[in-house]
Parts: C-alpha cells; sequence; structure tokens
C-alpha cells in the first residue's frame, strides 16, 4: 500500500502564525494555508507559502472537501467566531489532531466542544515546540 504524504493544514492570521509558517517552510514541511481573506492569501504568499485554501467561511455549502490531503491542523486564533468556524471546516477534512493557537484563556471549552484537540495557550511567537 502507498502512503499518502499528508499536508499539515495552518491559518496564520497573526504574528504568531508567521512565525510558525516560517518555520515549516525551513524545515521544509509540506503544508497549506487556510484562508478566507484575499489581503491574508497575499501577506502568506509573500513568505513564500505556495498551496493555499481558500473558504468563505459563511456558506457551509462551499466547505468541500480539499484536493490535498489534509493531517494535522494547527489554527492560530484572531477571532473567537473566526476560529470556531476554521475548526467546524476542518474537522469534517481530518480525523487527525487539530490544534488552537491562542492568547485567550477563555475559549478553551468551546474549541473543544467543536473538535479541536489540543489549546494551547501562549504569549510567545515561539512555537517551533508544536513540531518537535
Amino acid at each position: 500500500m502507498i502512503a499518502v504524504q499528508e499536508f499539515i493544514l495552518v491559518s496564520a492570521p497573526n504574528k504568531t502564525g508567521e512565525s510558525f509558517v516560517r518555520l515549516l517552510l525551513a524545515k521544509g514541511i509540506p503544508f497549506a494555508a487556510i484562508t478566507n481573506s484575499r489581503a491574508e492569501a497575499g501577506r502568506l504568499r509573500k513568505l513564500g507559502v505556495k498551496h493555499f485554501i481558500r473558504v468563505d467561511t459563511s456558506e457551509c455549502e462551499s466547505w468541500l472537501l480539499p484536493e490535498l490531503p489534509i493531517g494535522r491542523v494547527f489554527l492560530f486564533e484572531s477571532s473567537l467566531n473566526l476560529c470556531c468556524r476554521l475548526i467546524q471546516i476542518c474537522r469534517t477534512w481530518t480525523s487527525k489532531d487539530i490544534y488552537v493557537i491562542t492568547r485567550h484563556m477563555n475559549p478553551r471549552l468551546v474549541y473543544r466542544g467543536l473538535g479541536a484537540d489540543h489549546v494551547i495557550h501562549t504569549s510567545s511567537q515561539d512555537v517551533s515546540f508544536l513540531i518537535e
């Protein structure tokens, strides 16, 4: 049986997420960025991101399974609502772990209830521990 290489999926709307993207690029780890805006996609493209999955978070009919095989998911929180929606979308795409990285203490149970496997609180931009 041939093993299919899975892509890490990353939502990187903030500096911590960008640091994680740079780390994935430096280590040559295959990944794709999930985004719901052209501006964010443009910003990530400038960092060197090659694969994108664009979603309309308000239209659940558009949440089709991407062509790339999705493995683990890393969602860097910029807003509670967007992060909740991305968990709902990504949970249907993978059975692997979904990580939410946040600076806030409040949403842990909300995120876990929607399907996140890990909610990590950090105020540091160094998140290299996520892939070590």
